[in-house]
Formats: structure tokens, C-alpha cells, sequence
């Protein structure tokens, strides 16, 4: 495949005044038509904080991926303060995307489901948590050959019958994806892995054909508001293993650095990064703190790492010689 390869963020700013009164309507309406039915860490503060991972992300992709397509910001009436209008971007609002009736939206599964429509969207997209960096040379032609490359983690997954409030994300996603799949081929042979958090090479047919042939599984997802264990995202596990199954994918099993800001380990998980930076293909570094305050010790040691690694400014940002611009 010829052809550029676009990349996709979806961005928030959980600190908006604005945001937060629709985020606290919507979840008080929410809760009581929808008991019992909030999927684990479903809504808490970390899944919504800008911990200014957008920024030192777009400077990654810069400095390892300088001949990408187009950037795409999906966000909800937002816009980073930092954010520099300028030609090869564009910031995406909900509204443009996904239909007013199904507004507002913070479940990230039902917000996923629109990215292939994108308007202008290429063939060739990455689509990346901004969580997700990019550490190394990218290779388009490793992730976008003849099939899609796509990684999973070594260890095995136990996965239960059916998906469950307390379980994790991904595993009910791979529930999903087992039923979904088995029902469809009586041959199918599901692989008990997780998929790791990595960078998502995705293809817009693909995402059109699939769309097709499971449309209950996208209105399902769309009917959410907030993230339900009832109605699990389809971009995490469906997509890539669906796309194993039709030949446009090739599965690899690699466990990228995955450091949890709020475990433990999390200082002696950065001070690898910096020492393996520039030769990992990808990392995460997950906002686990939760319900923690944004001065948290924790945050802050993850934006003193970013800083070091990633300090020039990319052209996404604006006034690069302002004394702020490092600021995360």
C-alpha cells in the first residue's frame, strides 16, 4: 500500500469548568437509568486528566515519524491552550464526528467507533492513546506491509464466560471478541493474549467492512455514555484480531515498557525509560493515580521524565521561545 499514514489522537482536559458541569450531569442522569452498569475505573479523575502527555506525544511522533500524514485531535469543545493552528493538523469536535442526539459522549469505546469517518481521513492511520509514545525511528513499511502488524503481550489471559463488572477493560474486550468471532467460524481458535497498548495501525476499509458485518456490535457501543463492562470497545481487541482473521494483519507477541504512574515500581519503570530511550519501538506510561490531585508527586515525576526526553518543541506548539513552553 502506497499512500500517507495519518495519525489519530483523542484528547481531554478534565480540569474545563465547562466540561466537568456536562461531565457531572450527564453522569448523575446516567448512573440512575444505568445501575450497576459502570465498567471498572470507568470514571475516575485519571481517565480524564491532562497530564500534558498530547504534547511531549506529538513531539515523539516528530522527532521519530517526520514523514507522517495529516494530525487528527478528537476532542469535546476543546483545544489545548498550547496548540498551534497550522497546516497538516486538525482538531475534530465531537459534533463534527458523532450524531447530536448520542452528545455528550465520555466513553472513549463509543468515540473510537467513529474514527474511520473521519472526514479526509487516509486509507493509512495510526491511532494512539496519547498515553502511547512512539520511541524510536517509526517504520512505516514494518507496520503497514503486506499485512498490518499488530502486538499482543506474552502472558497468557484467563477470561471468564462472560463479561463481568469486575474484570478489567481488556479483558472483556477479548470476551467480545472471543464470542463474537466463535459464533461466526465454528473453526475459529481464539489466542488467550491481550493485545498490548501500542500504537493501532488501522486501515479505513477495514473499519468500513467490519462495520458492515457487525452493525449490533457498533450500536451497541454507541449507546453508551460512560464506559459499561456491558458494552465493551471494539478498536482494543475486535479490530486487530478481526483483522488477523481476514489476512490484513500479522499478530507479534511484544511486551512494550508499560509503566503505571501510581504503582510502585513507576521510578525505577522511568529511569529504564530514559535508559532504553531511542531503542523501545513504543511505551505507555498510564495515569494510574485515580482520584489523585494534579500537584500529585507522582504526575510530576512522569512530566520531569517527559521533559528530559522529549524538550525540543514541535511545530504543533505555540511560541516555542515562550519561558512556558516546557511547561507540562
Amino acid at each position: 500500500m502506497n499512500g500517507p499514514v495519518d495519525i489519530v489522537y483523542l484528547w481531554v482536559d478534565g480540569q474545563d469548568p465547562a466540561w466537568r458541569a456536562r461531565h457531572r450531569a450527564a453522569y448523575a442522569q446516567w448512573a440512575i437509568q444505568h445501575p450497576g452498569q459502570l465498567a471498572l475505573h470507568g470514571n475516575v479523575a485519571g481517565r480524564y486528566r491532562d497530564n500534558g502527555e498530547l504534547r511531549y506525544n506529538l513531539r515523539a511522533l516528530e522527532r521519530f515519524f517526520p514523514g507522517h500524514g495529516h494530525v487528527y485531535l478528537v476532542t469535546d469543545r476543546q483545544v489545548p491552550a498550547w496548540l498551534r493552528a497550522c497546516e497538516g493538523l486538525s482538531v475534530i469536535d465531537h459534533r463534527q464526528l458523532m450524531p447530536a442526539c448520542a452528545l455528550p459522549v465520555f466513553d472513549s469505546a463509543h468515540i473510537e467507533s467513529y474514527l474511520h469517518h473521519i472526514p479526509g481521513l487516509a486509507e493509512r492511520f495510526l491511532y494512539f492513546n496519547d498515553d502511547v509514545f512512539l520511541g524510536q525511528q517509526f517504520d512505516a513499511g514494518h507496520w503497514f506491509g503486506e499485512r498490518l502488524r499488530v502486538y499482543t503481550e506474552a502472558a497468557l489471559a484467563d477470561l471468564p464466560a462472560h463479561t463481568r463488572a469486575d474484570v478489567a477493560a481488556p479483558v472483556n474486550c477479548a470476551v467480545l471478541s472471543r464470542d463474537w468471532l466463535g459464533a461466526r467460524d465454528p473453526d475459529y481458535r481464539h489466542e488467550p493474549r491481550l493485545f498490548a497498548h501500542a500504537p493501532r495501525p488501522m486501515l479505513v476499509s477495514a473499519m468500513r467492512a467490519l462495520e458492515r458485518q457487525a452493525p449490533e456490535l457498533f450500536a451497541q457501543v454507541r449507546s453508551t455514555v460512560f464506559r459499561s463492562w456491558r458494552a465493551p470497545a471494539l478498536l482494543p481487541d475486535l479490530v486487530p484480531r478481526w483483522m488477523v482473521e481476514q489476512g490484513l494483519a500479522r499478530s507479534e507477541v511484544l511486551d512494550p515498557l508499560h509503566i503505571a504512574s501510581g504503582d510502585a515500581d513507576a521510578p525505577a519503570l522511568l529511569a529504564q525509560l530514559c535508559e532504553q530511550f531511542g531503542s523501545l519501538p513504543f511505551f505507555c506510561i498510564n495515569d494510574t493515580c485515580d482520584e489523585a490531585e494534579n500537584d500529585d508527586p507522582r504526575l510530576a515525576r512522569v512530566a520531569a521524565t517527559l521533559r528530559q526526553l522529549l524538550p525540543q518543541p514541535s511545530r504543533f506548539e505555540v511560541d516555542v521561545s515562550a519561558p512556558w513552553a516546557d511547561a507540562a
